[in-house]
């Protein structure tokens, strides 16, 4: 009999072991990066698949004491992750260009949003989809604002794979970005908004704000070593306050690295934080969010309901982001680009429905739908800008 510290790295080993293999021996790093090879592997060793076709061994393997191990990990890991998308906000660009990024940051975001909370409001006529302590408003907005989501530390990361992040279309895509990131923690922070509780959500605010003035004065005088290790503390108390509150803790993580400059930091060391990051424990995240998929809806339905979420996601945000380009008469095909680049959606808007799960808003089979939504989004991202990409280079060098 196997003890529960072997079980576990049992574990580790098949969360490391098959996405690896798939990806590399595969080659997907065109259409699937690792990141999302992670995501998918997640699904597949979940309860809807591996859990379905060989029982004994998921329930071998996922004991709940390895799960509830596993699930320590992925809060901590999601935590730091969206910590550093915070501090890689970056608010005195998307200032100096204030029109330009508010047209298009705004339109990027309202119409996704409004095509999501349409399809929304089509899932409410079916039972199975609304979680059990989500009012009708908390759930329609919730699922829309899932469609409106940018994934910037991904959208980081494919700008990067594309070459075009230190582009200059590159740093106007993470304005805009930026932007929307800001509305999204916002919107997330209204839907968790709980009335029985609403002075101890206040209480937090007001002594976050309080407490960030004072941090930020801290941080100043700190040398830049005692820096990561001070804000990493930091971090763990906005956690911990939020959650506390009747917030979640990812708004708390949020908002501690959104009141950081990442001029504070060597940027080089920030990016290499976020890339270890994401190899040594956000693929236990990735394993975790898979357990917990849910079918039992029916596949087709999940699969019907995704298929719609992806075209109100990526259409909406298309859609918004050429009207942007008209409005500030862009070159033809800039649209283009950035509308697909700013529909990635990966890793936040997972960490965004893995939130309204967790509070009751949906229920585990319109996560499921949205995490497939997501999949399909970001797989799409690289495959359709790599050519848009090629043309635009050559009608501007035709241009010149």
């Amino acid at each position: 009999m196997l003890s529960t510290t072997e079980v576990f790295l049992i574990a580790i080993g098949i969360i490391f072991t098959v996405p690896y293999l798939i990806w590399r021996l595969g080659r997907t790093d065109y259409y699937a990066p690792l990141v999302v090879v992670q995501i998918i592997t997640g699904i597949l060793l979940g309860p809807g698949i591996l859990g379905g076709v060989f029982p004994d061994y998921y329930a071998f393997v996922f004991t709940q004491p390895v799960v509830q191990s596993l699930n320590g990990i992925a809060w901590w890991a999601v935590m730091v992750f969206v910590w550093l998308a915070g501090i890689e906000l970056d608010l005195n660009k998307a200032w100096a260009y204030r029109r330009e990024s508010a047209i298009t940051a705004g339109l990027a975001l309202a119409t996704p949003l409004l095509l999501g909370s349409i399809v929304a409001a089509g899932m409410l006529l079916h039972d199975g989809w609304i979680g059990p302590a989500a009012m009708t408003w908390q759930f329609v907005l919730g699922v829309g604002m899932a469609c409106a989501v940018t994934a910037l530390p991904i959208l980081i990361l494919l700008m990067e794979k594309l070459e075009v992040l230190r582009q200059p279309i590159g740093q106007r895509i993470l304005r805009y970005a930026s932007l929307d990131d800001i509305a999204i923690w916002g919107v997330l922070a209204l839907i968790l908004m709980d009335w029985q509780r609403v002075g101890m959500q206040g209480a937090f605010l007001f002594a976050f704000a309080v407490c960030s003035y004072a941090f930020r004065k801290l941080m100043l005088r700190l040398p830049q070593s005692d820096r990561w290790y001070v804000g990493l503390i930091w971090l763990a108390l906005c956690a911990f306050g939020a959650d506390w509150s009747g917030l979640h803790f990812m708004v708390g993580a949020f908002l501690s690295g959104a009141v950081m400059d990442g001029d504070w930091f060597d940027r080089e060391q920030m990016d290499q934080l976020r890339h270890h990051v994401l190899l040594v424990v956000m693929p236990v995240f990735f394993l975790s969010t898979g357990l917990r998929t849910n079918w039992s809806v029916g596949g087709e339905a999940v699969f019907l309901a995704a298929a719609l979420l992806l075209f109100a996601s990526v259409g909406g945000k298309l859609l918004g982001v050429h009207i942007a380009g008209k409005v500030l008469n862009w070159r033809p095909g800039e649209a283009s680009i950035i509308g697909w680049l700013l529909q990635t959606k990966a890793l936040i808007m997972i960490i965004f429905a893995n939130v309204l799960m967790d509070k009751g808003v949906i229920t585990s089979e319109t996560f499921t739908a949205l995490l497939l939504m997501a999949i399909a989004s970001t797989m799409l991202t690289v495959p359709v800008v790599a050519p848009k990409l090629e043309r635009l280079k050559s009608i501007v060098t035709q241009a010149a």
